[in-house]
């Protein structure tokens, strides 16, 4: 009979400081936050312990955290610079769980905590917004989590009576773009709209740091799939398993001082501090997003399912490449060394043995991807070269050829919008390939502007249409790319 996973059965005592609020202790959060904070603990002393707060009502899982004394098993597994990674370890850093829903004296009192130096979140997209329904500072939990911060930071403030040295820093880890200044933003709203002190926003803003994040690693998370293969590796119990990816990214704006306060350069692990977030975010949208849109219409098309055999596969492996270090890569605004060192990443990320990404579901609204993902690596590459890139054409005319629905008689998985299948539908409906793609191509409802005033794409992407009928996906590529 397996042992119960606790302290004292892995005979781990050491109890550590809570130096780290964690607003969210989902699947990424234990995967990613957590486990950076355990390696700096044990590799660099950083010696911080973290509260992990449960931040919606629902759900009944939660008291496992207290019931294995805070402790989980990560699995990573994936290909890092080439070679396969298969590994397990448990992660120590969480120190105690708190569910303000429950026990709301004991979350208020953490803003009590001498050593309390970081916030981390991450609540979802909609965890970051403002709700003006929360209109008033009471005694009971709030359900907005911007609203729970903005009571945490006022309690600390009135703690410690507006000490500069008591802010906090905060890294939020939320998917959307300026993170961590839209969460500063709406705590100053919630201090205007609860009259708190004058005192207290001028605190928030001279005493707390606020940094915006990028954040990147597939997170399966709990295998219940494939759990017995899993708990098999293990002699005790486990009922917080989690799954991770080798690969793991990490850019935070900020400077030195962060680095001052907490050592993430001792990491051993892909975590960039930097002044400016942006090309860094343009980068992964670029290249990892853009790379699996455009393979999905003639991956598909040539019979492939999943996004490893697209890569394994000479003619669409080498066509992908082609587009990312051909074309993508010479027009983003970084060191091309440090953009051909991400695509090794994320080729590596592709072909994980241990991740079946099909890529029908890759393809769910693929026309709306297209267009932020890749449409704009393909217009600046033609303002910088002044030519077409003739790798993303071709996957841009079989996009369009996607949308006919079928392909060699068989269906495609067509799943978009029903206005824009359609609209395709009735495009292809026309006989003349030129006329189609003038007809698509001008359709600014798709792209947001007018493609065919592009000189020579109406008559590039009629020809591959042509191409692709008459000799299929891997000779029309052969030959189209030769010419």
């Amino acid at each position: 009979m397996k042992k119960e996973l606790n302290k004292e059965t892995i005979n781990h005592n050491k109890e550590l400081p809570i130096k780290i609020i964690q607003f969210g202790g989902g699947n990424f959060m234990r995967a990613f936050t957590d486990y950076v904070i355990d390696k700096l603990n044990k590799d660099a002393n950083f010696n911080a312990g973290i509260a992990n707060i449960k931040v919606t009502p629902s759900g009944s899982s939660f008291h496992t955290f207290e019931d294995q004394d805070n402790l989980y098993t990560l699995f990573t597994r994936g290909i890092k610079k080439g070679k396969t990674i298969d590994n397990h370890q448990i992660i120590s850093s969480i120190q105690t769980s708190i569910n303000p829903y429950e026990d709301y004296q004991k979350f208020i009192d953490l803003a009590k905590e001498d050593e309390l130096e970081f916030v981390f979140s991450n609540t979802t997209e909609s965890g970051i917004i403002f709700d003006d329904s929360e209109n008033k500072l009471g005694n009971t939990v709030h359900q907005n989590f911007p609203a729970k911060l903005t009571t945490l930071l006022y309690e600390r403030f009135k703690y410690f009576k507006g000490n500069q040295e008591k802010g906090l820093t905060i890294i939020p880890c939320e998917l959307i773009e300026n993170n961590a200044s839209t969460l500063k933003t709406y705590i100053l709203e919630y201090a205007k709209l609860w009259n708190l002190d004058t005192e207290f926003s001028n605190w928030i803003n001279s005493a707390n740091s606020f940094h915006n994040t990028l954040v990147d690693r597939i997170v399966p998370g709990f295998p219940k799939d494939d759990l017995e293969s899993y708990t098999n590796q293990l002699d005790y119990n486990d009922e917080l398993i989690v799954v991770a990816e080798a690969f793991l990214l990490w850019v935070i704006q900020g400077n030195n001082k962060l680095l001052e306060k907490i050592p993430f350069d001792k990491a051993n692990e892909q975590i960039l501090i930097v002044e400016d977030i942006n090309p860094y975010r343009t980068s992964k949208v670029r290249i990892l997003n853009g790379a699996h849109t455009a393979m999905v219409p003639f991956s598909i098309m040539m019979g492939i399912e999943t996004v490893k055999e697209a890569i394994d596969n000479e003619i669409s492996g080498e066509i992908i490449r082609q587009i990312v270090y051909d074309e993508i890569i010479p027009i983003l605004n970084l060191p091309k060394d440090e953009l051909e060192e991400y695509a090794e990443d994320v080729f590596d990320r592709f072909r994980n043995p241990f991740i079946k990404h099909y890529l029908s579901s890759i393809a769910l609204n693929s026309i709306s991807k297209f267009k932020v993902r890749v449409l704009p690596s393909f217009i600046e590459y033609i303002a910088k070269f002044n030519s077409l890139p003739k790798n993303i054409t071709f996957s841009f005319a079989t996009l369009l050829l996607f949308y006919k629905g079928e392909w060699n008689g068989k269906a495609l998985p067509l799943n978009d919008d029903e206005s824009i299948v359609e609209e395709f539908k009735k495009i292809w409906s026309l006989n003349n390939y030129k006329e189609i793609a003038n007809s698509i191509l001008k359709n600014e409802s798709f792209w947001n502007q007018d493609l065919t005033k592009i000189e020579g794409l109406v008559d590039e992407v009629a020809l591959i249409f042509e191409l692709i009928n008459e000799q299929g996906i891997e000779n029309g590529y052969s030959i189209y790319i030769k010419q």
